[in-house]
């Protein structure tokens, strides 16, 4: 289904405008319309964006929603901040993979603006002075110059959506084709998949099992890797099944999208991944 991508500031109109588009392809169109966001995996949003590493689980939440609901026929609206550049590039590399167009809605207000808009929210909605001025010195702006933030529609508040070219963007221009990392692998796909599951549970299961006698600072081996698995900043605690699995996920994920030719390369990548994540 193909991707509108909303992006702002904090409170500046994203989801009222969601929903405007919503109503309006439901009303003219017979397609389904599925809202990802902030609000539709419940999270409470001064508690996440006040921490680099939920902020990032976050994305990554997002991320995998949109892409096990994107196809080529029905319409999924991210109403998210989606401040970050490279984030945007991804969720472009996504609707590649998927081949089904897409494009970005840029609610485009003043920092006051947004601040006022915050204020007049029910206060357990509201964003932290704080938070929201530092989400909004970290935002990067959309270039329709980018291939990833084009086609961009720019909306000021009160501005009406253009419809019409929405729904030409996204009904009826061609999705951009693939290219190498976005295509499957060129060795057969079952075995690859087979492999990326059966060597990423494996190293799920080895770092487990090494917890149980290591202690900080230990490097952990893992079955056909040469990379080892550092412990060193987790001082405080142990890495828990329900964290390895989400990283195996985001990971298994991540890969289907960028495959390598080597299946022997799968392990080091994911003890390389695993070593960024946790670190």
């Amino acid at each position: 289904m193909p991707l509108v991508v909303m992006c702002g500031f904090p409170c500046s109109g994203k989801s009222r405008r969601t929903q405007e588009l919503k109503k309006y392809i439901l009303k003219n169109t017979d397609r389904k319309v599925y809202v990802v966001g902030d609000e539709t995996v419940g999270i409470e949003q001064n508690s996440v964006y006040a921490d680099s590493q939920k902020e990032k689980n976050l994305r990554g939440e997002l991320r995998a929603d949109v892409e096990r609901k994107v196809n080529k026929d029905d319409v999924v609206i991210l109403d998210s901040l989606n401040y970050i550049k490279g984030y945007r590039y991804e969720l472009f590399c996504l609707i590649k993979h998927a081949q089904t167009p897409h494009c970005l809605i840029y609610c485009l207000t003043s920092p006051d603006v947004s601040s006022t808009w915050n204020n007049n929210r029910a206060c357990e909605k509201q964003y932290n002075q704080k938070i929201l001025d530092a989400l909004v010195m970290r935002f990067e702006a959309p270039d329709s110059r980018n291939r990833w933030d084009s086609p961009l529609f720019t909306i000021q508040k009160d501005d009406p959506l253009p419809f019409e070219a929405i729904s030409d963007a996204i009904f009826h221009r061609k999705a951009p084709p693939p290219n190498q990392s976005t295509q499957s692998p060129p060795l057969s796909s079952s075995n690859f998949l087979y492999e990326l599951d059966k060597v990423t549970q494996d190293v799920v299961t080895a770092v487990l099992n090494a917890q149980k006698t290591s202690i900080s600072g230990d490097l952990i081996a893992v079955p056909e890797a040469s990379e080892k698995i550092s412990l060193q900043r987790h001082l405080t605690r142990s890495l828990n099944m329900a964290e390895l699995r989400k990283l195996r996920r985001q990971f298994i994920s991540y890969t289907k999208m960028h495959p390598t030719e080597n299946i022997g390369k799968i392990a080091n990548m994911f003890v390389q991944y695993l070593n960024k994540s946790i670190h």
